[in-house]
């Protein structure tokens, strides 16, 4: 974040979303009616059953509970534990999550959030997975970080600790939302992970510090995973798997939902398959996640705003910006054989004086950072900034 305050006036928010029966759906429309955290704290029963969604019994329930959470001991504990809490209305708070229906009225991080966070993608799946998914998981993150993306994650065992492992690997930006308290770490033996991310992006959540990681509160996680992101990639998911909540959190929200197949009598790929059946993208290399970023862009300028248009631009200035990218020897010498006519891989590997597993290699990995397509034919063709 941009500094290391609190927001301004987060105790008087803490206090407001702690009551009994506000949760943030009800919170936005609080604020939208009233405008301020402090006259909604002011505010009559009477005046708070003018609400949707507010009877006579809620309107009591929020007056009668509306300052008994201890918010001074809450972010002394915060200061404690390298936590900053941001609300709603501060500039630190990331556009795009703002703009989902229900948006977390209050956000712990610690670690930082930056602007090329808007740039982000998440990558997802099941706990319980196969050396399959850990490897995809791991690639596409590590391909997506190096080009820019930051990739956010759930912290879970299996595909999320892949995910945010493979953007580390890369020298990139990692974001993970836990289904729990900042001064948790879940799973246990993630503590190693869970440092290292606050190093090298920020560890997100919406519940109060001493949280435990209870079943009940994943899906609201789950949502901030697909907020915060562009499109969320379904790497291998059962039938039951959280990722689909993220799935389904995603398109509620106007983002691209991709999954990776599988084996189709593998039950961790299940669920993508399902996904797939129900019309998520399919995907088998950066190429169609890039193409996806269109869609997902122009979606995103009417719901997000400025931060949305940035983020599109950003993902066409990082792919196409070759010093981003870091190209090995070989892939810089393919790319400059090819424009914008297809070239045979046997031509290439003629003209580049290199042997035909380095050229077929570097071919592969040209392909996964989205800088050239392989047509019918083994022809090989530039890809160009739209």
């Amino acid at each position: 974040m941009a500094t290391e305050e609190h927001s301004s006036g987060i105790d008087v928010w803490l206090k407001l979303i702690r009551a009994e029966g506000i949760g943030p759906t009800l919170f936005k429309r609080l604020l939208d009616h009233f405008g301020d955290v402090e006259r909604i704290l002011g505010a009559s029963v009477f005046e708070l059953t003018k609400i949707e969604g507010i009877g006579n019994k809620t309107a009591e329930m929020i007056a009668r509970s509306r300052n008994a959470f201890d918010a001074e001991k809450e972010l002394a504990l915060a200061d404690k534990l390298g936590v900053r809490v941001i609300h709603l209305q501060d500039q630190r708070y990331p556009p795009v999550l703002k703009a989902i229906y229900d948006p977390p009225p209050v956000l712990y991080v610690k670690g930082a959030l930056c602007r090329s966070d808007n740039l982000a993608m998440a990558v997802v799946g099941s706990r319980r997975c196969t050396h399959y998914g850990t490897e995809q998981a791991n690639r596409f993150s590590h391909l997506l970080a190096s080009a820019g993306f930051t990739i956010v994650s759930g912290l879970a065992r299996g595909i999320d600790t892949a995910a945010h492992r493979g953007a580390l690997s890369a020298a990139g930006r990692t974001i993970a939302v836990q289904g729990c308290g900042l001064s948790n770490v879940f799973p246990p033996e993630n503590k190693a992970l869970f440092e290292q991310i606050t190093e090298n992006g920020a560890v997100v959540s919406e519940l109060p510090l001493t949280y435990e990681p209870l079943a009940e509160n994943f899906p609201g996680r789950n949502r901030i995973i697909a907020g915060l992101s562009m499109g969320v990639l379904v790497v291998e998911a059962t039938y039951r798997s959280g990722a689909l909540i993220s799935a389904q959190a995603a398109l509620d929200n106007n983002r691209e939902v991709m999954a990776v197949p599988g084996r189709i009598d593998s039950p961790t790929s299940a669920g993508c398959h399902k996904l797939l059946k129900q019309g998520a993208r399919l995907v088998d290399g950066i190429d169609e996640i890039m193409d996806a970023l269109g869609h997902v862009g122009d979606g995103l300028k009417d719901h997000a705003g400025d931060a949305a248009a940035d983020a599109q631009e950003s993902v066409q200035r990082t792919l196409f910006d070759l010093s981003e990218l870091n190209l090995s020897d070989e892939e810089t010498g393919i790319l400059n054989q090819l424009n914008s006519e297809p070239v045979h891989v046997e031509e290439l590997i003629q003209l580049t004086q290199l042997s035909a597993g380095k050229v077929h290699a570097a071919v592969i990995s040209l392909q996964l950072k989205g800088l050239v397509k392989q047509l019918p034919g083994n022809m090989i063709v530039k890809r160009h900034q739209a």
